[in-house]
């Protein structure tokens, strides 16, 4: 899955610390999220949506394998 974590976070001109204060997350979890090495829970996904007043779709798109 990728997503435009950082894309977003960073016009709102929000550091990772920033952000990751404000969903009661790590700075690690944030860093993790934005690199593509975790993938969010769907209640932190939820988070991240509700507080940046986006749809889930307009951060993480989701990229089936069709192989």
């Amino acid at each position: 899955m990728k997503n435009r974590l950082e894309e977003i976070r960073n016009k709102k001109g929000m550091s990772q610390e920033d952000l990751a204060k404000a969903l009661s997350v790590s700075r690690q979890t944030i860093s993790s999220l934005e690199n593509g090495r975790y993938n969010p829970s769907i209640l932190l996904a939820f988070k991240i949506a509700k507080y940046f007043s986006m749809p889930i779709e307009e951060i993480f798109i989701y990229e089936e394998d069709l192989k």
